[in-house]
């Protein structure tokens, strides 16, 4: 059995990025800052509750911060995660054209 101590900075990890609609947060926000409201309109169908907590789970974990424009953006951190998740969106869109 592996120990819970030595994958836990994983687990978190995987536990953070695996919320609905954190890994399209983190794409929306990768070009650039943006405000409550237009993150509100590309993701579309997410209630804006969850959004806002969301957001404030990806501030609490460093990932994202408010500029002094109320623009959330990425942070240093979440610049890096973006490199660590490159090639998962790669992949995707090689899988995506399977079968075409």
């Amino acid at each position: 059995m592996r120990s819970a101590n030595d994958l836990s900075p994983m687990l978190a990890a995987m536990d953070l990025v695996g919320q609905r609609w954190i890994l399209r947060l983190l794409w929306e926000l990768e070009p650039g800052p943006l405000g409550f409201l237009e993150l509100r309109r590309r993701v579309g169908n997410c209630s804006s509750s969850v959004l806002s907590e969301r957001l404030q789970q990806l501030q609490t974990a460093w990932i994202i911060e408010k500029d002094a424009n109320a623009q959330y953006e990425l942070t240093p951190k979440g610049v890096e995660l973006g490199v660590a998740l490159e090639p998962l969106w790669n992949w995707s869109e090689r899988w995506s054209k399977l079968g075409k």
